[in-house]
């Protein structure tokens, strides 16, 4: 399963997704959109939307954090660890 994570430091929302991913432990690839212009550009050729945190789950995109956070609990027995 791929997982990328789409975010900028400064997002509360966004710190909310990292801490739990930090505290599952899972392996998720991390583009920050405001370091490197293609993870922005990407986002919104993607998506139409500027809008973070954006987990990528297999190239699907899904939005909201308590929506993220909630799917990497249900899922992380199913997820790579890092």
């Amino acid at each position: 399963m791929k997982l990328e994570l789409f975010y900028y430091d400064a997002c509360p929302f966004c710190a909310f997704v990292l801490n739990e991913i930090r505290d599952l432990g899972i392996k998720v690839d991390y583009c920050n959109i405001l370091e490197d212009e293609k993870h922005l550009n990407r986002l919104v050729s993607d998506t139409g939307r500027r809008t973070v945190p954006c987990l990528y789950i297999n190239n699907k995109p899904m939005f909201e954090s308590q929506d993220i956070v909630n799917w990497l609990k249900d899922n992380a027995a199913k997820i790579e660890k890092a």
